[in-house]
Parts: structure tokens; sequence; C-alpha cells
């Protein structure tokens, strides 16, 4: 049997998504053609792969042991696409980096000495709070604040990021003490994002008490606390440079991220990728004073 590549990837995505709906947008088409495909896989093998209930399809018994041999072609495919990628040795193309927001917008505010430093190569900067996945190739490299347990992604940690409590310039601060603070309006995460840096300390410091805007991205967050929202715990590369805010107190102790660089072992040695990771670990290490929280030293929070 010659099963067609195109018609097992229609199968996975169904296989997956559980829907036609799901499955087409996936692959970028028809409802119909999904069906279609899947209806000729089920004729070439002689077995019905799909249970049709009302609401989904569900894999039969055949379907299943199917599904498990597409599984391994398609994790096949994308080695040898991420091997094929790595016999090039120039150092030139397109290098998609993905990281949270504010470190995307750290990357972002030296783009122009990146590409000054490898100008052959083409940057893409992906913001997001999701790992991609980089055996599939949606990311070439991610900065992430912990490494996953993956057995095929390398690791190397860039550094820490230091936290610290922001406020506009012209933002009514009479008393520095921790109960002055406490009483006035903040800025913070809202509900779904309580795991980002600061918002388990703010919450406390407040007694529980919620920051009075609520956004869910940092940059969000940035952009409230310098147009006098309220009080903001930000990362100090986010808040130092803005001439329009100020430190209320020093490096939070106990606020911290560490930043690791990561990367498949398939494209660590592709002279593209090689580059920009030697690239990003010289940025984070010329500018860890300004990571770090080194560079406007105030008044330690107590």
């Amino acid at each position: 049997m010659d099963t067609n590549w195109d018609d097992l990837r229609v199968f996975l995505a169904l296989a997956r998504g559980g829907t036609l709906t799901t499955a087409a947008k996936a692959l970028g088409v028809s409802h119909p053609t999904v069906a279609r495909r899947v209806q000729a896989l089920e004729q070439q093998i002689g077995a019905r792969l799909f249970e049709r209930l009302p609401d989904r399809f569900v894999p039969t018994s055949a379907g299943e042991e199917l599904l498990a041999d597409t599984e391994a072609m398609e994790k096949a495919a994308h080695s040898i696409h991420r091997r094929s990628a790595g016999l090039s040795d120039t150092v030139s193309g397109t290098v998609r980096l993905s990281a949270e927001e504010a470190t995307a917008a750290l990357i972002a505010r030296y783009s122009a000495e990146l590409r000054s430093k490898l100008p052959q190569i083409e940057f893409e900067v992906i913001s997001s709070h999701t790992l991609a996945n980089l055996s599939r190739r949606e990311a070439d490299l991610l900065i992430r604040e912990q490494v996953p347990e993956l057995g095929d992604i390398v690791a190397r940690k860039l550094g820490r990021l230091a936290y610290a409590v922001y406020a506009a310039r012209d933002f009514p601060v009479k008393r520095s003490t921790p109960a002055a603070l406490a009483a006035l309006s903040w800025v913070g995460f809202d509900d779904d994002h309580l795991r980002m840096q600061g918002q388990s300390w703010l919450l406390a410091f407040r007694g529980g008490r919620r920051p009075e805007i609520r956004g869910n991205n940092w940059l969000v967050l940035h952009e409230a606390a310098r147009t006098g929202a309220g009080l903001a715990v930000l990362p100090c590369h986010l808040g130092d440079p803005d001439p329009l805010l100020r430190r209320v107190c020093g490096v939070i102790p106990d606020v911290f991220a560490d930043q690791w660089l990561l990367v498949h072992r398939d494209l660590r040695a592709l002279p593209r990728v090689r580059a920009v990771m030697d690239a990003v670990i010289e940025l984070f290490q010329r500018e860890r004073p300004l990571l770090e929280g080194h560079l406007a030293a105030r008044h330690a929070f107590k």
C-alpha cells in the first residue's frame, strides 16, 4: 500500500482536533477536503478509522494503531527538516526567536545592533507566554524562565531579571512607608496571570487586595504605570531606562526570573542559529547591570 503522506496529515489533524472544523483550520483547507481525504484513506486501508459521533470524530481501534504510526512518521519528518536545515554552512537566512513580551521588548530594543552585527540574518521576534514547539520549528530559539523536561532541548542560562516598584514621575507618593504605599492605586496582572513575577508579593504586601488596574501583559502594565494609573512591579530593564518612571523602592529580593536560552539540539550547530545565540548571550552578559537592577540604585525597600 502506497499511502499519501498528505492524506495521513489530514488524518492526524482530525484525530487531534476531533472535528472537521478544527482539522480544516489547522490545515488551511475546507471541511469537504478533510472529509474527502479521510474517506479516501479509509477506502485505501480497508478499515474505518473514525467513529462519527454527533459532536466529534473519535479514532477506532484501527485508527488508534494508525495514529501511533503516523505520529512516528511526523516526528521523523520534522527531524529530517531540522537536520536538512543544519546542512547549510552560511550565516544567513531567518531566525525566529520567541520570548515573553517584556524580554521580547528587550530584544527588540537592541534589534538594530543585532542586525548590524549579523546583516545577513533576518530576525523574527515573537512575543508569547506559551512554549513554542522547537521540534516543529515554531521557533528556532526560545528565551524562557524555566527549562522544560524535554530530551531534545539544549539550554544555556542567560542571567537573572530583577524587579522593583515603579511609579510615574508625577505620581503622588507622599510617604514611602509600606502602609502608605499599599494604600495607593496599583497596576498588576489579572487573576488568570497571578503566576507572573511579583504578583504574589504584591497581594501579600497589600493584605490580599488586588491591584485596581489589571492586565495580562507586561507592556500593558508598563504603559499604565508610566501614565500615572498606579504603582507597578516591573522588570528593571523596562522601568529603569524609562524617563517617565521612577523607582519607589530598591530591587525586591524575593522577586526575580531566571532567563534560559533554549534550542533544539538538531539546530544548535546551524550557522545562523549559532550566530544569533552567541549574539544574545553576549547581549545579556553586557547588559547584566541593567537586567539585575544595578543601574538605578535606590534605598532598598524594607
